[in-house]
């Protein structure tokens, strides 16, 4: 069904319901797009390829303004409205990318916007949806409790609310990416896209199966948050937990998307978090590319079933870039430490002067770096005169960390690595 122009109303509100999405809403939310978005890179990884024995190529949505894909959508949606709900204003609910989609796309047309958002949401994504000015409520402890707060306060303002997903006009803009992807004109056998409430995937499965049904559509979610896969199934909902892929972290899909992605997807796979982890290190380290979760698990799901894209030109579309700065140094640096290249090791020395510095020494001679050093003489199960050094160490590999073990060794000092950092 085609999407309803602006005008097209009855005493301010819609005549009718938008039921479903066309191919031509997506080329008709192109035309809308037209110079108010990006149109993101489409580029092929010639290292990822290699790795995963696939043909990998990237869609960069992470490049937008607002580091994410939901712009296109949002601003569909906002043109959609009439002159009496823009000049109300509208309320959406988020604490990430769908806020900052909202809050900038409103700006830009002249609508008032509310954006609801949970007492706990990090302070930057609060500022940056600020800074776009729109009012920003921080009240609910939880998302659900956002949601029935924005509920009030559409009642009470009569605002228009912009729903993150289950909207046509939202789907439609979302499906352009597609559109781009074709346009490309690069020979593709799948499209890997995130999975959250489905907006994404129902706009791009339509877009594509429209004019390339060969085109395999493959959506992907994290295994704690598997809605579209159990709703695809028939099965009840699971989903729970902390995921470090917040932005596609739904407990339940969509009606309208879930109709759309049971007709139009040909399969979901779930990912384990710390294969998305490792995909967010990859891409910044291969790709110099920042991503959150949700845009890597695209990646992540190449990590984690090989066999089913093996020998295929694979299209992952990144998402998002939105990933607070604290999180991406843990996982840079927990990436260093299942790779080897960052490792704890306890060192036993004589309570005497002079001891640490020789031990600091050694590690320079071997071209360590010292990252962190614990000192305790109180608390280990060990000799008077003796003490016990644990200290975190920069490596090249696993086989460097087992020269300085070696060397420190040599020199009368015990030595051996800590935790989960294996030399095997």
């Amino acid at each position: 069904m085609i999407l309803l122009p602006p005008h097209h109303t009855d005493g301010g509100r819609r005549s009718m319901e938008i039921m479903t999405v066309s191919y031509h809403d997506i080329v008709r939310a192109s035309g809308l797009l037209d110079g108010i978005v990006a149109k993101t890179p489409l580029v092929k990884s010639l290292t990822l390829s290699s790795i995963c024995q696939a043909e990998v190529y990237l869609k960069l949505e992470n490049q937008q303004y607002t580091a994410s894909f939901k712009e296109r959508g949002a601003y569909v949606k906002l043109a959609s409205l009439t002159p009496e709900e823009r000049e109300s204003g509208v309320i959406a609910v988020s604490a990430g990318n769908h806020a900052q989609g909202v809050a900038y796309n409103a700006k830009r047309l002249g609508i008032p916007a509310t954006i609801v958002m949970p007492k706990n949401t990090p302070f930057t994504k609060v500022h940056h949806t600020r800074s776009h000015g729109a009012e920003v409520v921080l009240t609910g402890n939880v998302f659900a409790e956002s949601l029935e707060a924005a509920g009030r306060i559409q009642k009470e303002r009569g605002l228009t609310f912009v729903h993150p997903f289950d909207d046509a006009h939202i789907i439609a803009g979302q499906g352009t990416v597609g559109l781009e992807i074709l346009n490309e004109n690069v020979d593709i056998d799948t499209i890997v896209v995130p999975i959250g409430g489905g907006g994404l995937a129902s706009g791009v499965a339509t877009a594509v199966k429209s004019r390339r049904p060969d085109i395999e559509i493959i959506g992907v979610e994290t295994k704690l948050y598997p809605s579209m896969y159990e709703g695809i199934r028939g099965e009840e909902y699971t989903g729970g937990g902390v995921t470090i892929a917040e932005g596609i972290a739904v407990k339940q899909p969509g009606g309208l998307t879930l109709e759309i992605c049971k007709e139009k997807l040909d399969d979901v796979v779930l990912v384990d978090e710390s294969s998305i982890e490792r995909s967010i290190q990859m891409l910044i380290e291969i790709e110099k590319s920042v991503v959150e979760g949700a845009g890597a698990a695209p990646l992540a799901a190449l990590l984690d079933h090989p066999e089913k894209f093996k020998g295929k030109k694979v299209c992952l579309i990144v998402s998002g870039g939105n990933i607070d700065t604290r999180l991406l140094a843990q996982v840079l640096m927990r990436g260093m430490a299942r790779q080897g290249r960052l490792v704890r090791v306890r060192i036993e020395i004589p309570d005497v002067p002079g001891a640490l510095a020789t031990i600091s020494s050694l590690i320079g001679e071997e071209e360590a770096n010292i990252i962190e050093v614990y000192h305790q003489r109180h608390f280990y199960d060990v000799p008077a005169k003796q003490t016990d050094v644990d200290m975190v160490l920069e490596v090249r590999d696993t086989v460097h960390a087992q020269q300085v073990i070696e060397r420190l060794i040599k020199a009368g000092f015990g030595g051996r690595l800590l935790g989960n950092t294996s030399l095997d």
